[in-house]
C-alpha cells in the first residue's frame, strides 16, 4: 500500500547504502508504532543545526568512474599475465540516457611443453557510445556507435552505428518490477581484419539488423529474467544468431527454492575467422576464436533453508 524509495549515490560504499535504507526503513515504520502503546517510548527529532538549502548538482548528473586491474598468475608450466583497464561516463535522466565507455584489456600467456616454451599474446579494446531518447512512458528511440578491435576475433578495426526503437509493454516507471522490452535495429559496420578470413576477406562493409526481447518480473514468489536475441547480415540472411538467456528463481514454498540458469546461441555468422589452421599451443590457449555452430550452457540449483529465524547474529571469524 505504501513505498519509499532511498536514492544511493554512484560512488557510495555498500556499508553507506546499508545505513541509509536502514534509515528509510526506521522511518517507514514510524507509522506501524503509532498504532501501539510503544509510542511513548519513542522520540523524534530533527538533527541539530539543520537548515533548508538549495541544492545544486555541480555536476550536472555525469558521472565518471575509472579503473585499472593488472593480474598474474604462475606456474610451473603456464604464466598468465593480463591487465583490464576501463573509462565509463554516463548522463542518465528520465528524458535523456547517455552512457560511453572505454576497455582495454590484454593478456600474455606463456606455456611450457617438452622443453619448448610458447609465449601467445591476445589484446582487445572497445569503445562504446549509447545515447536514448524518451519518447513516452513505452517508446524509446536510440542508437549505439562503436569502434574496436580484437585480436581473439581477428578484427584490426572494426566501426559499428545502430540506431534502433524500443517499445516496452509495461510502462517504464514499473521496470523495477516488471519489463517486457522489444527492441528492433538496423546498422551498418565497417572492419578491417588482421589475417584473411576464410571469406578470403581483409575488410568488408556490412549492413546487419538486430531484435531484442528482454522479460523481467519480479514477485514475492521469486523473479524471471529472459531475454532473446536474433541478428542476422542483409546481404546473406543464412549468416545469423540466435541467443536465449534465462535466469528464474522461484520460491516454491518457505525456506525451499529452485533456480535455473542457462543460456543456448544458435551461432552462423563467424565472419572474421582466420583462413588457415592454428597451431596446437593457440588452440589450447585461446588466442583465437575457434569455428562454433553453438554455444551452451545451464545450471540448476535447489535451495532449502531451515532453522531460527531468530538467529541474525554476524560473526567473520574465518570467513572466507
Amino acid at each position: 500500500t505504501d513505498t519509499l524509495v532511498y536514492n544511493s549515490q554512484p560512488d557510495e560504499t555498500r556499508d553507506k547504502t546499508r545505513e541509509g535504507r536502514t534509515k528509510m526503513i526506521k522511518m517507514g515504520l514510524m507509522r506501524y508504532v503509532a498504532r501501539t502503546p510503544l509510542f511513548t517510548e519513542v522520540k523524534i527529532s530533527a538533527a541539530e543545526g539543520l537548515g533548508t538549502q538549495e541544492v545544486i548538482d555541480k555536476w550536472n548528473y555525469w558521472v565518471f568512474e575509472l579503473q585499472t586491474e593488472p593480474q598474474f598468475d604462475a606456474e610451473e608450466s603456464l604464466n598468465d599475465l593480463s591487465w583490464d583497464n576501463s573509462i565509463n561516463v554516463s548522463r542518465i535522466t528520465p528524458e535523456m540516457k547517455f552512457e560511453s565507455g572505454f576497455d582495454q584489456r590484454f593478456t600474455r600467456k606463456k606455456y611450457v611443453f617438452d622443453d619448448t616454451t610458447y609465449t601467445r599474446d591476445r589484446s582487445y579494446w572497445s569503445f562504446d557510445n549509447l545515447l536514448v531518447k524518451s519518447l513516452s512512458d513505452h517508446w524509446s528511440v536510440g542508437g549505439v556507435v562503436e569502434m574496436s578491435s580484437s585480436s581473439y576475433r581477428n578484427i584490426k578495426l572494426g566501426i559499428e552505428f545502430a540506431p534502433a526503437i524500443e517499445y516496452d509493454i509495461f510502462p517504464y516507471s514499473e521496470s523495477t518490477r516488471r519489463q517486457l522490452r522489444i527492441l528492433y535495429g538496423i546498422g551498418y559496420t565497417m572492419n578491417q581484419y588482421i589475417d584473411t578470413t576464410i571469406y578470403n576477406k581483409i575488410s568488408e562493409n556490412l549492413f546487419a539488423q538486430q531484435l531484442r526481447l528482454a522479460f523481467r518480473v519480479q514477485q514475492k514468489w521469486g523473479y524471471v529474467n529472459v531475454s532473446l536475441f536474433a541478428s542476422g547480415y542483409l546481404h546473406d540472411f543464412t549468416k545469423n544468431r540466435l541467443v536465449l538467456n534465462s535466469y528464474v528463481r522461484i520460491r516454491v514454498f518457505k525456506g525451499f527454492s529452485v533456480r535455473l540458469s542457462g543460456s543456448v546461441a544458435r551461432i552462423n555468422d563467424q565472419l572474421s575467422l582466420v583462413k588457415g589452421d592454428l597451431d596446437e599451443a593457440g588452440i589450447l590457449l585461446r588466442i583465437r576464436e575457434l569455428a562454433t555452430a553453438y554455444r551452451l550452457d545451464a545450471s540448476l540449483g535447489i535451495v532449502y533453508t531451515f532453522g531460527s529465524i531468530y538467529n541474525n547474529i554476524v560473526n567473520p571469524r574465518f570467513g572466507n
